[in-house]
């Protein structure tokens, strides 16, 4: 089988491997494993490998390089459409090449790709849609247009549409799934955590405005102000580590210099997994505040090892939390209206660490769901989408 990749996400090479963002390269090698050749369309850059990006592991590859498109600025628009020919003709070259057609979405790649595949209706295809498949949801024009088109079964036949959550009122396309990012065997190094401070918060992903880490900062900061509050001083020590880069890190740090919480905030930057975990290990509550998900690996990953989750109530993540037992859900709006509900969200966080027990349960809690979603788990329902086409 021909397995050809249509995907935004940008690849770097080097000695004659590609390489890109690590979780999405550790889930494509699972697809590889049963599969005979692999045709990657994706943009491709000059920036150096970084340490926590991965390479893809397959002996027959071949990497079909085309232009990145971003549709936000005037420039880049206009770019973007003087390309738009040269990455529909080389998407379409390799569709009909390919024997099963596998989408990235969403992204303007994303979406050509969606448009080109109706010219392939008896070829099989997936889609793995990493966004928020929320019907309700916000979203951009373009994403909201991908939806349309792959939950159409005139226009889009033949596919396993693969979203986070169960969600009303869909097509026969729309398949729900999940992701994972560890294995069964590493249930056995999980230990119940000792909820006692000094209690550490993380933060993990991008550091970008739609992800939100100055709010992670701020409730974090909130609750500082809250338990200086109480007479013992060991009672109130926290701490919060941000585990991310991204344009928004020198406001960031800027922010925590104003005022006065530099001792509160560590920068770690970006790392890989197997730091992320022993920061997992090592910490009591994972903070999300993000506007949009698709499937929050953070989230889920943090759960795995016993964190609290602290989230807004995105996309699955209610679902995910069980509305509330296995974690905490906070407001996501910014209006004024919404700030005593803030108020709100500190006062349930500062009373459940008030009570150790209940934060063992919560835990115990998220830890008993997400351990259920392993990467054997995972693998063998990629191995059943694949069987099914």
């Amino acid at each position: 089988m021909r397995f050809t990749v249509i995907t935004y996400i940008e690849h770097k090479a080097q000695e004659n491997s590609f390489y890109s963002y690590g979780p999405y390269m550790r889930e494509m090698n699972l697809w590889f494993n049963y599969v005979d050749e692999v045709e990657v369309v994706a943009p491709l850059s000059n920036n150096p490998v970084q340490s926590a990006e991965l390479a893809y592991s397959h002996k027959k590859l071949l990497f079909t390089k085309i232009p990145a498109i971003n549709l936000l600025s005037g420039k880049s628009a206009f770019l973007g459409l003087t390309n738009l020919p040269e990455i529909f003709l080389n998407i379409f070259l390799a569709m009909k090449r390919s024997d099963h057609i596998h989408l990235r979405c969403p992204g303007n790649i994303g979406l050509i790709a969606c448009i080109v595949q109706i010219f392939f209706p008896k070829k099989p295809k997936t889609v793995k849609y990493a966004g928020n498949w929320e019907p309700k949801a916000e979203q951009p024009w373009s994403y909201n247009l991908q939806k349309w088109i792959l939950n159409n079964t005139f226009l889009t036949r033949n596919m396993q549409v693969l979203v986070y959550g169960e969600w009303p009122h869909q097509s026969k396309n729309i398949k729900p799934f999940f992701t994972a990012s560890f294995s069964e065997i590493e249930k056995r190094g999980v230990e119940e955590k000792n909820f006692e401070a000094p209690f550490i918060f993380l933060y993990v992903g991008n550091l970008v405005p739609g992800k939100h880490p100055l709010k992670a900062i701020q409730l974090v900061q909130k609750i500082n102000r809250e338990l200086n509050k109480s007479t013992s001083r060991e009672a109130r020590a926290i701490k919060l580590k941000v585990y991310g880069d991204g344009p928004e890190m020198k406001m960031l740090k800027a922010y925590c210099r104003d005022e006065n919480i530099e001792q509160l905030v560590d920068f770690e930057g970006s790392r890989p997994l197997e730091e992320l975990k022993r920061a997992y290990k090592q910490s009591h509550f994972l903070i999300l505040p993000s506007q949009s998900e698709g499937w929050p690996k953070a989230v889920a990953e943090a759960m795995f090892f016993g964190c609290v989750p602290i989230s807004t109530p995105v996309s699955c993540v209610p679902w995910m939390l069980d509305y509330g037992s296995r974690g905490i859900l906070i407001s996501e709006k910014e209006k004024s209206r919404e700030q005593r509900n803030r108020v709100e969200d500190v006062e349930k966080i500062v009373e459940l660490m008030a009570i150790p027990e209940k934060m063992r349960k919560k835990s115990e809690a998220a830890k008993e769901w997400s351990q259920k979603f392993t990467l054997e788990r995972f693998e063998g329902a990629i191995k059943e989408v694949l069987r099914k086409n």
